[in-house]
């Protein structure tokens, strides 16, 4: 990582630190309860890579996939792997605004304390997000004796154990059944990563030239996350923009266009396979989905659904929403073998304006029209 005099633009390992300590305790659990909690996931885990292998007619070619591991973590453990993926994914961009912000006067003091600032801000953050996240399938992450990720650098599943149990006990939902149906999603997310081989690298080719055209200074940059940080220190809303549309140019407008339709593909995708194989093996699908759409669409409270806004997450949640009717239209009208021409190549990925028109992408790659 660029740094002035010796440090860095953002102290990544206090970005840990301050996490773990202001994230919120999980949920009370027995030590017997929180093995039991872990070793089912684990088991539903590897059922699942069955299941929605055999529900999306998709595979890693040749065996390849099966050293991607499934880890099972604390919020703590969360944190860790992803300031170590935002470590590594934004190294490019750093570098770029360290460029810009120069070698002034006294700036290795200025850096350093910028550095720590920044690091504190970030972990709080982070610590607002960890005790939100149910899965999560780390594509970039690198490797490390703590979370080993897969040996060709394809990434990890994790499984976060006391977020499930907190999410399954508010919806008052069964909790055997609750965690098969997170790990149906998880696994999806798994399984396109290592049965399509060549999207990984595309994803990460797209965030790199999206990041490589950033024009915003530094300062204004970090402002939006000390903003965010600090409406969760003092319990008040943030407004303006998200930090995603403050850091767009034209150029970068288009590459989100693209990230944006990949990833509601994806969404979209994890969600259908997780409803379709769910009847199957999951009694109570139908309570969960309802109860779970209903917890996804209405947040934790103002201060949630704002700082969701700030931080680009409400697109997220129209990404599940309008991904998921792109797929099912798409194998309503060509089946799933055709809906899996959608991995072909990056040529094949929907644009933004064919999730919103499936028929459009229908036509396009299978030259079919509703006529």
């Amino acid at each position: 990582m660029t740094s002035v005099g010796g440090t860095e633009m953002v102290d990544w390992k206090l970005a840990v630190a301050t996490a773990t300590r202001l994230v919120r305790p999980g949920p009370e659990v027995s030590r017997e309860e929180a093995r039991a909690v872990v070793a089912e996931l684990r088991r539903h885990a590897r059922s699942s890579e069955e299941h929605v292998r055999a529900f999306t007619r998709m595979a890693p070619p040749a065996g390849g996939g099966a050293d991607t591991p499934v880890l099972v973590v604390d919020r703590a453990g969360w944190i860790k792997a992803n300031v170590a993926g935002f470590r590594a994914l934004l190294g490019p961009l750093l570098e770029k605004m360290q460029d810009r912000r120069g070698n002034p006067p006294g700036g290795a003091v200025l850096g350093a304390v910028g550095g720590k600032v920044t690091g504190v801000e970030l972990g709080m953050l982070l610590s607002f997000l960890a005790s939100r996240v149910l899965g999560q399938y780390e594509t970039f992450a690198p490797a490390s004796r703590d979370l080993p990720g897969s040996p060709d650098g394809g990434g990890r599943l994790l499984l976060v154990a006391p977020n499930i149990v907190q999410v399954e006990r508010e919806l008052e939902v069964d909790p055997h059944d609750f965690r098969l149906w997170v790990c149906l999603h998880e696994e999806t997310h798994r399984t396109q990563f290592t049965a399509v081989p060549w999207l990984r690298d595309h994803i990460e080719g797209e965030i790199q030239t999206f990041l490589g055209e950033t024009e915003v200074d530094p300062a204004t940059l970090l402002e939006r996350v000390r903003e965010a940080a600090q409406s969760l220190a003092g319990g008040r809303p943030p407004e303006g923009r998200s930090i995603v549309e403050l850091v767009q140019t034209p150029a970068q407008r288009e590459v989100l266009a693209r990230l944006t339709a990949v990833m509601s593909l994806l969404e979209g995708h994890a969600d259908y396979v997780m409803d379709g194989v769910g009847p199957q093996v999951v009694p109570t699908v139908a309570e969960i989905r309802e109860k779970f759409q209903k917890r996804r669409a209405s947040g934790a409270g103002r201060l949630d659904a704002a700082l969701r806004k700030l931080l680009g997450l409400d697109a997220k949640l129209r990404q599940y929403r309008d991904g998921e009717r792109f797929v099912r239209a798409v194998v309503d009208e060509v089946g799933m073998d055709g809906f899996n021409r959608v991995w072909t190549s990056p040529n094949t990925l929907p644009t933004k304006s064919e999730i919103a028109k499936p028929a459009d992408w229908v036509a396009r790659v299978h030259g079919r029209t509703d006529g």
